[in-house]
């Protein structure tokens, strides 16, 4: 019965920013992030990364500093270099950028606009991939602990996709869902 009240009612397009009145225009798309933008973001992201901690610290501190060297390699390293360098907020940065994570980070590679490679989608997948799996070997000898990481990651993906995605104008992103007449208006403008 919940499911077919979450199916039929549209309750997925609403809270991934598909529902009524979650059109946006030119003039709402987020050109810049702020202080208060990148303090929110990140604490959005560090609830799921201490959980794990947790979950891990309970068994092991040797996994735990693995895990958070993993953390630190694949998102610092791997998303930076093959991900944010084709995102707007990183090339136009005047030698750092300025986006919902990062702020004020020296751009440390070459500015690659325009859209994905195969290769470079992969990188950012499994990255995220060992980001998220790699604790859930702990986290499943703690139940309560893994459920309040998988809330928090739902929780992390929905939000960033309900009120990022649709304004971001990163519009070579693969999860971008900006209308094609408001990307077309904001590139005739830019």
């Amino acid at each position: 019965m919940l499911r077919h009240w979450l199916l039929t009612t549209g309750f997925f397009d609403f809270a991934l920013g598909k529902g009524e009145g979650m059109e946006v225009r030119e003039e709402q798309l987020k050109v810049s992030h702020g202080l208060a933008d990148c303090l929110y973001w990140n604490l959005f992201f560090v609830v799921p990364i201490v959980t794990a901690c947790l979950g891990i610290l309970r068994h092991s501190v040797g996994w735990t500093i693995i895990y958070l060297l993993l953390t630190v390699l694949t998102f610092a390293v791997a998303v930076y270099r093959f991900f944010c360098t084709h995102c707007p907020h990183y090339i136009k940065g005047e030698g750092k950028v300025n986006c919902l994570f990062l702020r004020r980070v020296p751009k440390f590679f070459k500015e690659r606009p325009g859209p994905y490679g195969f290769l470079e989608k992969l990188v950012v997948m499994i990255s995220v991939l060992i980001w998220v799996v790699f604790p859930l070997y702990w986290l499943y000898k703690s139940v309560g602990l893994l459920v309040i990481y998988g809330v928090s990651l739902a929780v992390l993906a929905a939000t960033i996709r309900r009120y990022e995605c649709g304004r971001c104008i990163h519009f070579d992103c693969p999860v971008n869902s900006v209308e094609e007449d408001v990307r077309t208006s904001h590139l005739r403008k830019a």
